[in-house]
């Protein structure tokens, strides 16, 4: 039987016990779902295309597919892709956690992920059997792992982070892993949440800065729950890497990974519809602007956290201490051990709440400000 470790987040159910017993109730920040509505043009177009009594294809409808392509050219900056070139997917997790699989790769292959990441990415390689390790930097890898290194993952912007990788960053390690005849996958769905200097755009993977025009070999992994609030549609997609799509392809129509009719049509109206993405990213200013000089304040430094939807924050202690802390005020926050051993001094401050629970957590740490 498949032994994969307990699932991290039961460890918050003593927080969470303590801090429903503030008198105000919960304030749960700890995972980032969304809890404003979907928008209605969307919920709109699932229903427009409820009548779906076919088969859906593995590899996406042509329209969902187009729009894609006019996406990625319109909002990051990639003019190369070809309908073929995209595939939806169910979820971007599923691409995380199957992607060694569907590359076929096992034991004695080496997996490189962040140093501090979403752990989903270790579990891809566990249940092939593979060797993940933990770097930012692929000259840190010795000659064996250099030489068995078989796929290198990017997350960018970051979770739990919110660290955004340059271009030219982006592109030293594309150039690394090529010499070392490895694919890259950049997961990149907070790419439309960015703030500061990266407000604008986010470098993808796919970007001619960073590819030279060259797709094969790399990967870009993108979900519409962050941007669209559609985490219940498991409405995402991967494009990119032309010499490897077509395999991608084949394998999920074996394995029966598809992306229902209905969603693909909410995808597509949603890809070709900027509005309601700018209108969202307000909203999450406005609660990252209030939330965040609150926990200054209250004595935590905040790192990174320049994209996304988190606020990366530390007071130079055990997370575990911060979070005890935080549950006596009724706020539940994430714990950076979840990420790794480089995270061990910090929280995830989600900001998926309503602007009114909020409204509560200032309130809570303004009134226990320690400095």
């Amino acid at each position: 039987m498949l032994q994969l470790p307990d699932y991290p987040w039961n460890q918050l159910a003593p927080y969470r016990e303590r801090a429903a017993e503030h008198p105000g109730g919960t304030v749960d920040l700890s995972i980032g779902t969304p809890v404003d509505p979907t928008p209605g043009i969307i919920r709109e177009a699932l229903a427009e295309a409820s009548d779906a009594h076919g088969y859906p294809t593995t590899h996406g409808t042509l329209e969902v597919r187009e729009a894609i392509v006019r996406w990625y050219a319109r909002r990051r900056g990639v003019t190369q892709l070809s309908v073929d070139d995209v595939m939806p997917t169910v979820g971007s997790k599923e691409m995380v956690a199957w992607l060694p699989l569907l590359l076929g790769l096992g034991a004695g292959d080496v997996i490189v992920r962040p140093e501090i990441a979403y752990p989903t990415y270790d579990i891809g390689a566990l249940l092939v059997g593979a060797t993940a390790i933990a770097t930012d930097d692929l000259n840190t890898l010795t000659d064996e792992q250099r030489a068995n290194l078989k796929l290198v993952w990017v997350n960018s912007p970051g979770n739990p982070t919110g660290k955004v990788r340059d271009a030219a960053s982006l592109r030293e390690l594309v150039d690394q892993a090529r010499a070392l005849g490895a694919v890259v996958a950049s997961d990149e769905c907070y790419a439309e949440l960015g703030w500061g200097q990266y407000a604008g755009q986010v470098p993808s993977v796919l970007d001619p800065q960073v590819s030279g025009g060259d797709l094969n070999d790399l990967l870009a992994l993108y979900s519409l729950s962050k941007q669209s609030n559609l985490a219940g549609y498991r409405a995402a997609f991967v494009a990119g890497a032309p010499n490897l799509m077509p395999q991608l392809i084949n394998s999920r129509k074996h394995a029966g990974m598809i992306v229902p009719a209905p969603v693909q049509h909410a995808m597509a109206v949603a890809l070709d519809d900027d509005a309601h993405v700018a209108a969202q990213k307000e909203l999450y200013q406005a609660r990252r602007d209030a939330l965040r000089p609150a926990l200054e304040r209250f004595g935590l430094r905040i790192d990174d956290s320049v994209a996304g939807l988190y606020l990366w924050c530390t007071e130079a202690r055990s997370c575990w201490d911060t979070l005890s802390q935080l549950a006596d005020l009724g706020i539940v926050a994430g714990p950076g051990a979840f990420y790794g051993t480089a995270g061990e001094q910090h929280v995830r401050i989600a900001l998926t709440a309503s602007d009114e629970r909020i409204a509560a957590a200032v309130a809570r740490l303004e009134s226990a400000t320690r400095r």
